[in-house]
């Protein structure tokens, strides 16, 4: 088991934390941006100097902590630059700052820490420092609900969290990570059991996850959380959310031994990622768009943990952050690509039998690259359940361009791009997990196939009974957040800012 010494790159949550005091005293709006750049620069060469340090120790480092500090330094240095062109003119620029760096602090003591009661604190203190950010808008009664949403959610995510540390310290004896994995282990060994104590924490940490990475039903305020600058958007789409999908890894021991949490997460991670790939087929703004692909993402994330697919979630997790990133930076520039393409003819949607033939033709080449893979390098499986999943997934390539031979060609070329990347992320992971029950990965392919037969009937007849049907029902979420808001409302009401917006849009 790889040792989660970190050496250089626990120096990353400092060097955002630093940055602070300096930020806080600069007086010019214009130079207080200065410590925070500087920080997002200082930050990467950090991670670099790390990167370089493990391979010349050439130790086994815990390469996952690695590549999640590598990621964290990347986007803290491109968001803080768009922040810095984003702002420039705004009010509370000073309190945006410090929020910002306060955030980046806690996320990169998340993925470097290797003691579970830090790792637990910088948690909630992630969730602390962003709140005034989702909040930069005071007088915006949207925000401030909407936050006041999120906020609940995730002290329910904290608390299922700590419950759950309390019975891994306990049953380890130790709040060191390696040390709860390695007592994992050794009872594993011992009885072929967890026991209660560590399926029940397994249980909560899969809770928490769910609460943190906005599934159904609590989900609404990833969606709803529009209001705040479009810099924090990318930061919570491509970070804070995806610290769930790390959870999840940095516990694959325990999860892959404790079925209950696998079904849970295989369950609630399905249905989020069907249902909100429906809603999103009914969204017209950009950002609501992405909103409702992160709650897929992260449901899809979810099911491949209780999978097993732990490389191909890691994969997916570094893919989705880089992805969201510069799509939500990249928003505003919607509109000259709409304009774009509207001088140039659309191409005809596809009829329902070229897409039940666009799978047809993925599920052989699939078999056919499968069976070279295994011929090739027969000493490294590949889970069939993921490369299913990701066929049909990337089975619309096949009809690229209306030619079947070359949207073939795309599909095998994109799948075995997959299956370098899967060895990438085997030897970041370095270790040999078993799979989830069959009858798990059974129900994921139903859902997922279930999922295209669906979008492609929608695509196929629009104006069919079916798509009219399903439409309003769609459009209006499935009305699955309406309870959710009830009670939140219910439990802990909100005030709003006193300079509400009118039902007319205008100052009352």
């Amino acid at each position: 088991m790889p040792t989660l010494s970190l050496s250089l790159a626990q120096l990353l949550p400092w060097v955002y934390a630093l940055a602070l005091l300096p930020a806080a005293c600069i007086g010019s709006p214009r130079r207080l941006w200065w410590p925070a750049r500087t920080a997002g620069y200082l930050g990467l060469a950090v991670v670099a100097a790390a990167w370089l340090q493990a391979a010349l120790d050439g130790q086994d480092n815990d390469r996952l902590g690695l590549a999640m500090a590598g990621l964290v330094a990347l986007l803290a240095m491109v968001i803080t630059d768009y922040s810095l062109r984003y702002l420039d003119g705004e009010p509370g620029q000073r309190r945006y700052v410090l929020a910002l760096l306060g955030t980046l602090a806690a996320v990169a003591t998340v993925v470097t820490s290797a003691d579970l009661y830090l790792l637990v604190g910088a948690w909630i203190l992630s969730s602390l420092c962003l709140h005034p950010l989702l909040t930069f808008y005071r007088d915006r009664p949207q925000a401030v609900v909407v936050a006041h949403k999120k906020f609940l959610a995730s002290r329910l995510a904290d608390a299922c969290l700590l419950l759950a540390t309390v019975l891994l310290v306990r049953a380890s004896g130790d709040s060191q990570i390696a040390a709860i994995l390695e007592a994992v282990d050794a009872r594993l060994q011992a009885s072929g059991q967890l026991g209660w104590d560590l399926h029940l924490a397994a249980l909560l940490l899969a809770l928490a996850v769910i609460l943190k990475s906005a599934q159904l039903p609590v989900h609404g305020w990833l969606i709803q959380v529009m209001e705040a600058p479009t810099p924090v958007s990318a930061l919570l789409h491509a970070g804070l959310v995806n610290l769930g999908g790390f959870l999840l890894l940095r516990f694959a021991p325990l999860l892959s031994a404790a079925t209950p949490a696998q079904s849970l997460l295989v369950l609630v991670g399905g249905l989020t990622a069907v249902i909100a790939a429906l809603v999103m087929m009914t969204r017209i703004s950009i950002k609501v768009r992405l909103a409702w692909s992160t709650c897929a993402q992260m449901g899809l994330m979810l099911l491949e943990c209780g999978l097993g697919l732990y490389e191909l979630a890691l994969v997916h997790l570094l893919a989705h952050s880089l992805y969201k990133a510069h799509a939500f930076l990249a928003a505003g520039e919607t509109v000259a690509q709409a304009r774009h393409h509207a001088l140039h003819p659309q191409a005809p949607a596809p009829g329902l039998g070229s897409l039940v033939l666009a799978l047809l033709l993925a599920g052989v080449t699939l078999a056919v690259l499968h069976w070279l893979w295994t011929w090739a390098l027969p000493g490294y499986a590949l889970p069939l359940v993921a490369l299913t999943l990701l066929a049909i997934g990337l089975a619309p390539w096949c009809l690229r361009r209306g030619q079947l031979a070359y949207g073939s060609a795309m599909f095998a070329l994109l799948l075995g791009a997959y299956l370098a990347w899967h060895q990438a992320a085997g030897w970041i992971l370095h270790q040999q997990l078993a799979e989830a029950p069959a009858p798990l990965s059974g129900l994921a392919v139903l859902l997922f196939l279930g999922l295209y037969l669906l979008q492609a009937v929608i695509l196929a007849r629009p104006h069919g009974a079916l798509a009219q049907r399903l439409y309003p029902l769609a459009f209006a979420g499935f009305y699955l957040d309406e309870h959710f808001t009830r009670l939140t409302f219910r439990l802990w009401p909100v005030r709003p800012p006193q300079h509400a917006l009118s039902p007319h849009g205008d100052r009352p």
